[in-house]
């Protein structure tokens, strides 16, 4: 689960939690290929890419690393990613 903190810094940084799970499902799966083939499938800039990539792993915790040999982000080890909201009942 992700703290409130971080979450203000989504807010703030303008980062898109549907961005960050469509990384997250292609980093999983290793198809994201290249940081400019990834941006073309997402319909971002290559920037953004290594502005999401860079959040998810200073701010997520993620670790994510590129394979040179696969072209492709992966993660070492396991990652688990998930965005929730518990209403509070006033």
């Amino acid at each position: 689960m992700i703290n409130s903190r971080v979450l203000k810094f989504i807010a703030n940084k303008f980062m898109n939690i549907l961005i960050i799970k469509k990384i997250h499902a292609r980093i999983l799966s290793e198809s994201t290929g290249t940081p400019k083939e990834l941006a073309l499938k997402l319909n971002v800039s290559e920037r953004t890419i290594y502005s999401y990539i860079h959040f998810m792993k200073k701010e997520l915790k993620a670790p994510i690393i590129y394979n040179r040999l696969k072209d492709s982000y992966q993660y070492e080890g396991n990652c688990n990613i998930n965005f929730t909201h518990n209403k509070k009942n006033n």
